[in-house]
């Protein structure tokens, strides 16, 4: 059994007798925050073409971040050791600078190539770029995450710093 099913074991075990219908709701996968389908596409910071559509049936952590941005840097690194822990569990992560200039991008870009090993790396997309698309409407704060379900809809928004609670909110919907 794993961490899920025992919560949500103990869980309806305790609410049974007083709420019959707690334990189909926690079974239930957790509703989308937003109906619309988001999409991306673009080039990443190595040249590869990267669109989510070539991902189907992965949870999806996205962050839009600027480089100069010490919040930022500090959750893409806790970002990176999440991802290098599940990359095999059908999850992508996946970075979009924010940043005004493509100097800023690529000057952000040969630090993780000169400090991060390959394997810990993951997909860097300029929004700024040509050709770059996206449906996710404007950023207004730094950083900004969005984790989506497996059919591209929104299970968690956030703006500002990841939380503790939301990295477990991430691993439980990894099990989903």
């Amino acid at each position: 059994m794993d961490k899920r099913q025992f919560l949500q074991f103990a869980a309806g075990s305790l609410c049974l007798g007083a709420y019959p219908s707690l334990q189909a709701q926690q079974a239930a996968a957790p509703p989308a925050l937003d109906p619309q389908e988001l999409s991306l596409s673009g080039v990443d910071a190595g040249g590869k073409k990267f669109a989510l559509s070539d991902f189907p049936g992965h949870t999806v952590l996205v962050s839009f971040f600027t480089a100069g941005c010490n919040l930022c840097n500090h959750d893409l690194k806790l970002m990176r050791e999440f991802y290098v822990r599940n990359v095999k569990r059908k999850f992508i992560l996946l970075a979009v600078s924010l940043d005004d200039t493509r100097g800023d991008f690529e000057a952000y870009n040969k630090i993780i190539a000169l400090s991060i090993p390959k394997e810990q790396r993951f997909p860097i997309l300029w929004r700024s770029a040509p050709g770059y698309k996206d449906n996710f409407g404007p950023i207004a704060r730094q950083p900004t995450h969005f984790v989506l379900d497996k059919q591209r809809h929104v299970l968690l928004k956030r703006e500002g710093s990841f939380q503790p609670n939301d990295w477990d909110m991430l691993w439980e919907w990894l099990e989903a």
